[in-house]
Parts: structure tokens; sequence; C-alpha cells
């Protein structure tokens, strides 16, 4: 018996000690929860009733040079859906119909948006006036609307691989709009609003607004007008040869500022989803190809930088030179005897070859280096390509030869361009750039970009020399097409047979070129003109992209306000000039007739 108390009260103590145990763990735990961890518990559980709805930054403004608007922000309103208030409703099916016909959706996609287990939902964003008002209109329980801004290009496909893109979510993807999205993007703000636990908004409760920080407008060094001019005259290539792609690209040699840049095929930035995504490709700035004739520019400075050659320098062309076991032809033409200015006109495969050889690859690869190529220009885009140029190591004498003549590296536009002005500007090689300047809140400027000097490539004493024999080209060789009336052009001419994807040149595809600059005695314009598989005969880039870069030119030259070059309006008087029909007049007669008309005669025999 007194062995059955003993151990009653060891029960009664074992369960007080286990009772005491557990008070003591329920203690501490609460402690732990309201004393130590009570701050952050309490503001998890504010943030469980927290609802953050994004208010999105406004994006700058872009402008070109003049001020003209090329990509704004306009006002929209986005729709959201509060499911809970949907549910409480009990008109699931009938509003998800209504919404579907409203905002041109499929109407089970809405019926899922709008019976989500979220509490805040997107159901569409940045809906068009209209489309807003009627929602307005029907007044539906659980639906919501948020202002917010819309990019709207309002020159539609203008300038469309420059200004770029911007997403749904109003960031940029593409061109200017993605390189400087950072700068142009501004910061996001939000609205915090207290929500119950049904999901409904608790009136005066717990609000916050964070205002966000528009971004900064900026200002392009483009010119609507030269862009225009660019992009109508790709549009006529276009049509006319159809090409599988084109490029245009006009830069002002001596600052490094992009005028005009165009590619084809295009699209238009405000439904960019319409248009094959390798529309949005910028082949002036994103494709490598082989340049062909209008490389020799390099070979011609680098030989006449080293002195290798010179005006009183003869070359011989018998319509092909054999360099090892290889016979390169001159394009089926004997130029026969022939100086280095006639070389250069006649675009010469024979007398390109024979400078590069006797360069050698050392001092080659020295010029070629010192003028961009495989290296990326620093251009203010995004996805520029660096171009394929051969390894210095690995190259031979015949890739030498080739190289000479445009043949084996890969250049991109912009990086044919840029080396081009150096040669225009004097011999400085620029960074060419698109972006002009930055602008406060208040339209001041907060930034101003200056022009770049990378280095100096050649004398000035060459770039002036190769200047004129370049203008020769276009008074007597093959770009008499890209001459321009009343302005002194130098340029060259470019016809590249195109690779295949075996690495074998393809014979029935070119890509067809001009690269100039005007006036030739003080360029201000440089251009290059590429046409990528022209149709048709015949495709040489004399016929086919000469009359391009002339038009361009011509109009821009003049929208500038250039001055006429003088030696080019007295040649248009010599060519002018009508010869009286003289034929079967009396000397005396005949000779009087053509002193009234400005000319000279001289009887013979």
């Amino acid at each position: 018996m007194r062995t059955t108390n003993i151990e009653s009260r060891k029960r009664i103590a074992s369960l007080f000690l286990i009772f005491a145990a557990l008070l003591g763990i329920l203690f501490v735990r609460f402690f732990w929860i309201q004393v130590v961890r009570g701050d952050d518990l309490a503001k998890q559980a504010l943030d469980n009733r927290m609802r953050e709805i994004p208010v999105k930054a406004k994006r700058g403004i872009l402008y070109d040079r003049n001020g003209r608007e090329l990509a704004i922000s306009v006002s929209t309103d986005s729709i959201y859906v509060n499911p809970a208030e949907i549910k409480r409703a009990a008109k699931e099916k009938e509003t998800a119909q209504q919404l579907a016909t409203i905002l041109e959706m499929d109407e089970q996609k809405v019926l899922s948006l709008i019976t989500s287990k979220s509490s805040f939902v997107w159901l569409k964003r940045r809906v068009d006036f209209k489309v807003s008002q009627q929602l307005k209109e029907l007044k539906i329980a659980g639906i919501g609307f948020h202002e917010e801004s819309r990019r709207y290009y309002p020159k539609g496909t203008l300038a469309s691989h420059i200004v770029g893109i911007s997403g749904t979510d109003h960031t940029g993807l593409d061109g200017i709009d993605l390189y400087y999205d950072e700068l142009i993007g501004g910061k996001d703000g939000k609205i915090v609003i207290e929500h119950d636990a049904a999901g409904r908004q608790i009136p005066e409760a717990v609000h916050r607004y964070e205002p966000p920080v528009e971004g900064l407008d900026v200002v392009l060094t483009i010119d609507e007008t030269i862009q225009y001019i660019v992009e109508r005259e790709l549009d006529k290539i276009m049509e006319a040869r159809q090409p599988k792609a084109a490029c245009a690209i006009v830069m002002n040699p001596k600052t490094g500022e992009i005028l005009g840049m165009a590619s084809r095929p295009n699209f238009d930035p405000n439904n960019y989803n319409d248009f094959p995504a390798e529309n949005r490709r910028n082949f002036a700035v994103n494709n490598a190809y082989e340049p062909g004739s209008t490389m020799k520019i390099v070979t011609a400075s680098a030989a006449m930088e080293e002195q290798l050659v010179s005006e009183k320098d003869r070359f011989n062309c018998p319509g092909y030179i054999k360099v090892g076991k290889h016979r390169i032809s001159c394009s089926d033409t004997v130029h026969g005897h022939q100086s280095f200015n006639d070389v250069v006109e006649h675009s010469c495969n024979v007398g390109f070859i024979n400078l590069g050889l006797k360069m050698g690859v050392d001092k080659y690869y020295r010029y070629l280096n010192a003028f961009g190529f495989g290296a990326k220009t620093g251009i203010d885009l995004p996805g520029e390509a660096t171009g394929i140029v051969m390894k210095e190591s690995q190259v031979k004498q015949i890739n030498l030869a080739t190289m000479s003549m445009g043949q084996t590296n890969a250049v991109t536009p912009i990086q044919l361009v840029t080396a081009a002005s150096a040669i225009a500007n004097g011999g400085t090689l620029m960074k060419p750039h698109l972006l002009k300047k930055v602008l406060d809140a208040d339209g001041n400027d907060q930034r101003v970009v200056e022009p770049s000097k990378v280095q100096q490539v050649i004398s000035k004493e060459t770039a002036d020399e190769l200047c004129l024999i370049l203008e020769g080209v276009v008074l007597n060789g093959s770009g008499r097409n890209a001459a321009v009336e009343g302005y002194r052009v130098a340029g060259k001419t470019g016809t590249a047979q195109k690779v295949g994807e075996d690495g074998r040149y393809l014979k029935s595809e070119y890509v067809a070129s001009f690269l100039g600059f005007a006036p030739a005695n003080d360029p201000q314009l440089v251009c290059l003109v590429v046409v990528d598989a022209p149709k048709g005969y015949p495709y040489y880039g004399g016929w086919v992209a000469a009359p391009v870069f002339k038009e361009i030119i011509s109009d821009s030259l003049r929208y500038l306000e250039v001055p006429r070059s003088m030696m080019a309006e007295e040649e248009e008087k010599t060519l002018s000039v009508s010869v009286p029909d003289v034929i079967n007049l009396p000397i005396d007669e005949g000779i009087r007739s053509l002193q009234n008309a400005g000319l000279t005669a001289q009887v013979q025999g």
C-alpha cells in the first residue's frame, strides 16, 4: 500500500515536471516570438497584407540633332485584376467574355487570369485610350486601371535600327533604347497598398507612394532629313534590284558623328512583333562581309605612307598575276602599262597585289590594325561585330595578295566608313558615335559628347594626295555614276564575290558597294552604300551602289547648303557648251559661229 502511494507521488511529480517543462518551452517560445522576433514577425505580417503596384518611370525622349522627336513616351492605362473580388461577384465567365471582347484576347486565357489565386494579376498592359474608356464605363468589380507610359515612335520605320525598340516592361530591347537604357530608362517607383485576408483593399489603411524618377532626354547626331534621304534611296534600290539586304551610312569625317544610318530589310518599332526577327538586324553594325575593292583604299594609303609607290611609278597588267601556284585575274581585263593613279582608277587587282606583296605582312597588318579592322569601333549601338581578320601569324603570300585587293578578311560597314573618314579628314581615325548630348529635367545640356580622336593613322600629306587620286576614280574610272553636279567627289567602287556556307566563293552572288566623300577638296560627308546580292546584271558597285551614293550625297550637300566646288563649276561650264553645226559652212562663217559660242577654232590643211 505504501509502495503504491510512493509510485503515485512519483507519477504526479513526473507529470508536474513534464507540465513545467512544457510551460517553460512555451514561455521561451513566447518570449522568442514576442520579444526577440516580435518586430520581424510583425513586419512579415504587415508585408503579407501589403501589395506593391509598380509605377514605371517615363522613358526619356530621343531627339534628332535639330530637336525633332524620334521616340517619345505617351500616357496610357494598364489593366489589372483582383481575382478575389471577381470571385465574390460570382460572374467569372460573363466577366471573362466581356473582357476578352474588348481587349481582343482569348476568352479562356482571360478566364484563367481572373480566377487566379494571386491577389494581383496584370490583364493587359498599355492599352489604347478607347479600350480603357470602354472598360471604365462597364464598372466591373475587381478590375483596376493603372496609368503607365508607352513607348511610341512617331516616325514609324524611320531610323528604326538606330532608335531600337522598347519591350512591354518598358525597358530597352535594341538600338539606342537598349544601349542607353540606364540613362533614358529612369528609376521605377511603386504604390504600396494594404489588403485584408480576402484580398480587399483596406480603406484608410497603410499606403505608401514612391514616385518614379523619369529618364533623361537625349539628342542624337542623326539628322532626320538626311536619314530620310538615306532610307528613300535604299527603298528605291531594294525595289529595283531586289537584293537580300542593303545598308548606307553617312558620317561627318571631322567629328565621327553619324548623320544617317539605315539597313534593309526594315521594321516598325511600334509593331516590331509583326516583322521577322531578322529584320531588326542592323546590317551596318552587326554584319561582316568581304568588302572587295573598297578595301583597296587601305592598301593604297599604306603603300603611299611607307613611300613604296608614287605617281611616277609604272605598273604592267597583263590581265592576271601568279602568286605561287595561284593565278589571280584582273576582272578579265588587260590594263597594260599604267601609272599608280591608273591602277586606282581602274581598280586593277594586279597593281594592288604587287603593292601588297611589296609591303609585306608586317607593314600591311600595322595599317590594317591602325585603321581599326578586326576590332569594334566603339559605336554606341548594341551587338557591334568585330569583323573577321586572319591571324597575322597564319598569313601566307597568297593570303596577303587577296587581302590587298579586298578579299579574305571580312569587315563591317561601320568599320569601313570610319576608315574612309580618316582619309577624308587628313589621316585621323575618329570614334563614330550617335549620342550628341544629354538634357536635364529642364531641357538644358547636362552632358555634351565631344569628338573623340582614336589615333593618327596616316599623314595629312598622304591623305590629301590619296583624296586627289580617288577623285580620279569618279572623274575617269569605275565611279563615274557617283559624280554629283557642282561638287568634287572622291570615292572607290567595290564588287565582291560572296562566300558560300562551304567557304567557297559563289559564282552568282556579289556584294556591290561604293565608298566616297564630298566635297573632295574639303570633305563634309563620307558615305558608304552596300547592296547584298542584287538581282540581275550588271551587279558591279559602280552600276548598283554608286548611283545610290550620288543621290544621297547630292541631296544631303544641298540640304546642308555646302558651297559648290569651284573646279566642278568650271568643268560643268565646259561640258555644258553647245557646239553649233558648222558643217558645209564657209570657213569664215564657221569660225565666226564657233567664236560666238565661246569656242576657239583652228584651221588645218
